[in-house]
């Protein structure tokens, strides 16, 4: 007996000192990540006040972007969403939306709003998607294409999308999703700096939820007045302002949003386009558009560009957002697996040395660990077996950094490009800061392992997410 309770004490002390350390070695690179985007930061804000996009608005090099709209139910938004694309500032532009098979009015919206008319199409026969019904185009605005398919979920839509466009690259949109007007003339720069190289490039998501839009046009900001939307506010700052942009300085994006993001168009069909059997699309083509450009040999640059915003409608109600959450763990588990030959191989460079396996132990395992510390820590205090210094420790490192990295994604905004510019939104954001780190980051472990069980039972549906549509009170 005694020895059995001598090998759960030498356990627990164990089981601390290693969350302990895992912890100190977790945060040290997020700070060091953070710290290397305010360098990001200060060169692109520089730039941006000296290289206006619009100025070569009539170029000749501006390559055509075809715009990717996959739509599945989206009858609350499509109309004001489609609407923001088509008064995008860019020379030449195509926006192909893809009803996936919509039960509700989505088409119905389209032909309403846009008078379409069936037009023929080359379908190619090797086209990785369902079956297309037909092909649209507006009377009203040539540019603005329609395609008609069987639903095969949004990888298929995609793809759909990106076989039927005929520019040589295209954007990534989520049909909730309003992009700024001049988004494209700054997402395409490294397209234009580096045209041989260049594959993809990714803007910033911010939350349209209590904005004020108009004409498919974002005329005022806000805050959202609700707590889950606040806090994920919160959360794409710290991500988009701290993380990509410290990333894209050592050259280790692995990820652009589904919802706003630039490729080249030959290489995603190279790759095969996207994958039907993954549910976080934007993840697992980035990693392996990485994956086979070095397998080929070819010299490539991913990069992130922090001033072109797309602003999308985020969940407003825990059940929602958890589903999503529980959806975007389990596809990044499944991409983790699928590539695991990238870590640790220096065949991959920075990529598979250092930003791989740091995204591995931070976002797949960092949530397992921090959610069994939040349990055993305490327990392991109560019963007197661990010292009250190790939770004190931990909670430090986990929680009282959440706040400090908050905060400083908070700075990046005022110093950056301050969509958020009044003090009290300011004041808002760092309240949004710290309430994020005492009871949503908790639920959030908790939802990392519900995904978890459900990635391991198989467990492969996309989950709808509910919309109320743009210019809706979430009071």
């Amino acid at each position: 007996m005694h020895t059995a309770i001598h090998l759960l004490v030498q356990t627990l002390v164990g089981f601390g000192t290693l969350v302990i350390a895992y912890y100190l070695v977790i945060n040290a690179y997020y700070l060091g990540i953070h710290v290397l985007a305010l360098f990001e930061l200060d060169d692109d804000v520089h730039e941006s006040k000296w290289t206006p996009p619009f100025r070569d608005f009539a170029s000749p090099f501006y390559p055509g972007i075809g715009v990717v709209v996959p739509a599945y139910n989206e009858a609350a938004t499509i109309v004001e969403s489609i609407q923001s694309m088509l008064s995008l500032n860019y020379p030449e532009l195509e926006i192909v939306v893809v009803n996936d098979g919509s039960t509700d009015e989505t088409l119905e919206r389209l032909r309403e709003n846009f008078d379409l008319e069936a037009v023929s199409a080359d379908i190619p026969v090797d086209i990785p998607a369902e079956e297309i019904y037909g092909v649209y185009r507006s009377t009203t605005y040539e540019e603005l294409l329609v395609v008609d398919k069987a639903n095969g979920g949004k990888s298929d839509a995609l793809n759909a999308g990106i076989w039927l466009t005929g520019m040589p690259l295209f954007c990534a949109v989520d049909s909730d999703t309003i992009i700024d007007r001049d988004a494209l003339l700054q997402l395409v720069k490294p397209f234009l700096e580096r045209p041989e190289t260049a594959v993809a490039s990714g803007g910033v998501i911010r939350v349209a939820n209590s904005c004020t839009i108009e004409d498919g046009i974002v005329k005022s900001v806000s805050l959202p007045k609700t707590g889950l939307p606040g806090l994920q506010v919160m959360e794409y700052l710290r991500a988009f302002y701290s993380g990509r942009l410290g990333l894209n300085r050592i050259k280790g994006l692995i990820l652009i949003s589904g919802a706003f993001g630039l490729f080249q168009t030959g290489a995603v069909r190279e790759i095969g386009g996207y994958r039907h059997d993954t549910i976080t699309e934007d993840f697992d083509i980035v990693v392996r558009l990485h994956r086979y450009l070095v397998d080929e040999g070819r010299e490539y640059t991913v990069d992130f560009v922090p001033e072109p915003v797309a602003w999308t409608e985020v969940p407003a109600t825990r059940r929602v957002l958890g589903r999503q959450r529980r959806r975007w763990y389990r596809g990044m588990v499944e991409t983790v697996v699928t590539n695991r030959q990238m870590l640790f191989n220096p065949k991959y460079g920075r990529v598979g040395t250092v930003v791989f396996p740091f995204f591995v132990a931070a976002e797949m395992f960092g949530p397992l660990i921090e959610g069994i510390g939040y349990i055993v820590l305490p327990l392991a205090w109560y019963f007197d077996i661990l010292n009250g210094g190790f939770f004190l420790i931990f909670f430090f490192l986990t929680t009282g950094l959440g706040v400090f990295l908050s905060w400083f994604g908070v700075f990046s905004e005022v110093w950056s490009f301050n969509r958020y510019d009044s003090p009290w939104q300011i004041l808002r954001l760092l309240w949004y800061g710290i309430l994020e780190n005492f009871g949503y980051r908790q639920w959030k472990t908790v939802i990392a392992w519900q995904g978890l069980v459900e990635y391991l039972r198989g467990v492969d549906s996309w989950g709808a997410m509910e919309r109320t549509g743009f210019n809706t009170s979430d009071e």
